[in-house]
Formats: structure tokens, sequence, C-alpha cells
């Protein structure tokens, strides 16, 4: 079997005869095999375990024929490290018992070093890649600070993000210690991934869409825009073939500041659904290559509309260089296995119409 280097060619904007295409939470809790693994371990525990980790993170390349694999794994798993105490409640989600509430809390925290703190992911991503030796590529991923932020200071998920937001207007001096120290705390956690395998990288900012543009240009944008640039020094010349390793920077909910997000800096820019593919390739810097952007929800409904849909963006993109098609987040725990079997087959063999 040939190693399949997709993914890769296409976010280094290099000619491709189809188009890649993964999805952002592939690997939980829709699979059936998922859930057996889960029904006798904790959510964290299967993040400690890099057995655990890496056969979740191969269930959709074997089961679902994704171009790429993403390491299973958390946004948060830095906390504990840094000194926030993390516990996942069944039925709530993650959990932060001591939440930062001032600026002395946020003196409190320490830096993160991911090979003391989370050397479990370390050893995963090399387990993982000798396990995807002529499959896929293997993708890591961390947490923006902004998101990190959010959980830090709401102790728990929130549509709201009320103490969140009045304590970055209200606490500039302790909101900038927050943020640096999540900043670093990140770089560093994301070049060790890159050191220890993993051939491309994406930054979540799963909740920034929650802040108005001002706010995002302010008070977020320069603490993504100082990951992203050191990040994307440390994986020049990191991959195999002597290429740079590349970067994705996925912003949730913020289409409406796209340029924004653009001046955040990485190789490709992730789009939501919430962006018209046609005016994605209008707006979108030709340097960075695009990932996504089907509606999840997209796949309940009929073989013909997902069909319908995967061809309409496909179409808008053309055969401009970089795409990656995504979802527009991550898949929804209730999808059927076979609804995403289809939207996988079916990018692969419309894309090729369109590129090959």
């Amino acid at each position: 079997m040939a190693f399949n280097d997709l993914f890769l060619r296409a976010a280094r904007l290099e000619p491709t005869e189809a188009t890649p295409v993964w999805m952002m939470r592939q690997a939980g809790r829709y699979m059936s095999e998922y859930r057996e693994i889960r029904a006798n371990k904790t959510f964290l525990e299967m993040c400690y375990d890099p057995d655990l980790a890496v056969e979740v993170t191969l269930q959709p390349v074997d089961l679902i024929g994704v171009d790429a694999a993403i390491l299973f794994s958390d946004i948060l798993v830095l906390f504990p490290g840094m000194g926030l105490d993390l516990e996942f409640q069944s039925g709530v989600g993650p959990i932060i018992n001591n939440p930062i509430r001032s600026k002395a809390d946020a003196e409190a925290l320490r830096f993160g070093d991911p090979y003391r703190d989370t050397p479990y992911v370390m050893e995963s991503i090399k387990i993982a890649r000798n396990e995807l030796v002529n499959k896929v590529p293997l993708i890591g991923f961390s947490g923006a600070p902004f998101t990190l932020a959010s959980y830090a200071i709401e102790g728990r998920g929130t549509r709201e993000f009320e103490k969140c937001k009045s304590f970055m207007w209200n606490e500039p001096e302790g909101w900038d210690i927050l943020m640096t120290k999540f900043a670093k705390s990140i770089i560093d956690y994301m070049c060790a991934q890159i050191d220890s395998g993993v051939q491309a990288i994406q930054l979540f900012d799963s909740w920034v869409g929650f802040v108005s543009p001002l706010d995002y240009e302010k008070r977020i944008l320069p603490y993504s825009k100082m990951v992203l640039e050191a990040v994307v020094a440390h994986a020049k010349g990191k991959g195999e073939d002597g290429k740079d390793v590349p970067v994705i920077h996925f912003a949730n909910g913020a289409t409406s500041m796209i340029d924004l997000v653009q001046q955040a800096g990485g190789n490709i820019v992730g789009l939501d659904w919430r962006l018209d593919m046609n005016k994605a390739v209008d707006i979108i810097d030709p340097k960075f290559g695009i990932q996504g952007n089907i509606d999840p929800v997209t796949l309940f409904a009929s073989d013909e509309i997902i069909r319908e849909t995967v061809v309409n963006i496909l179409e808008a993109v053309g055969t401009r260089p970089g795409h990656i098609f995504n979802l527009g987040h991550g898949i929804h725990k209730t999808t059927d296995p076979d609804k995403a079997r289809f939207f996988i087959k079916t990018v692969q063999e419309e894309s090729r119409k369109i590129r090959g």
C-alpha cells in the first residue's frame, strides 16, 4: 500500500489530482468502536494512555476512509501542568475547579512544559506515526490562547462568556499575563508535537467567534499571531522530505472578520460553514490554503443533498491550489457512520472530476 500524501500536497499548495478530506472530531463518539472503549475508561484516561489514544486515532482511517488522521487528545490537556485543576464530568464536559478570576490568579499560573506535562502526547505521536506508515499523514493540534483562556476563566464550557469578557475588559494587565502564558505554552506544545513527528498541525480557536471584531483585533489577534508566527518558523524544513510542516488556523465563528484571521497567520485558513465558499475564494489571500467547510449537520441529510452540497463547494474552489475538504466544525456524536463514509467517498470521487 502506497502512502497517501494527498493531504500534505494540498496543504503545501502543490497540485493535486483530487481534494483531500478529513473531519474534525473524526475520532469520536459517532463510532461504535470508540464507544466500546469509552465504556470502560474516562475521557482523560483515554487521552493519557498512548495505546488507547492511538487506537482511537486510527479508527476513522481504517473504517471511514479519511485522507488524514488527527491525534486523539483534547485541547485542555495543558491545564494540569500549568496549575489548573481539570476534570471531565459526564453530561457536563470539562470543569476547572480553580478558575482564573484575578490578576493574581494569572500570575500564579505556571508556564506549560510539553515534555514534563504531556509526555503521553509525544509518545502517542510516535506510536501513531509508526502505525500510519503507508497510510495517511498525522495531524497534531492545540487550542488557541483565547479558547484556553475562556475555559480557564469561566471554569467550564459556555455560550455567554460573561466572566471571560469581563476579565478581558476590566483586568487588562491580568489578561495580558494570562494570554502571554497561554501563547508561550502553546508555542512550546505545538513545536514539541512537530519535533515528535506530526506532519501537520492545527490551532483550534473554537470560541473566538463570540467576540467582536474590535476585541479580536485589540485583545486576541496579537497572541494568536505570536503563536502562529513562532510555530510556522519552527515548522520550516521539519517534514521528513525536508519540506515545511503545514500549520492550519481554524477560528470557528470568525468568518465575519476573516480579514483579521488572515492577519494572524498560518499556512491554511480553516472555515466554518457560515461563509459561502465562492466568497471565501475571493477574499482569502491565495498564499493561504483553505480548509472546509460543509455544515456538520448536512450529514443528516439525504445522500442527494450531501452530494449536491459537496459538489457546490468543490465547484466554488475549482482548481485553486490548497483546498482541504472538512466539516465546518466537529462531526456530531449522533451522526450515522455510513453517512460519514458516503460524505468522504463523495468528496474523493467528485473532486477527481474537477481536478483530475
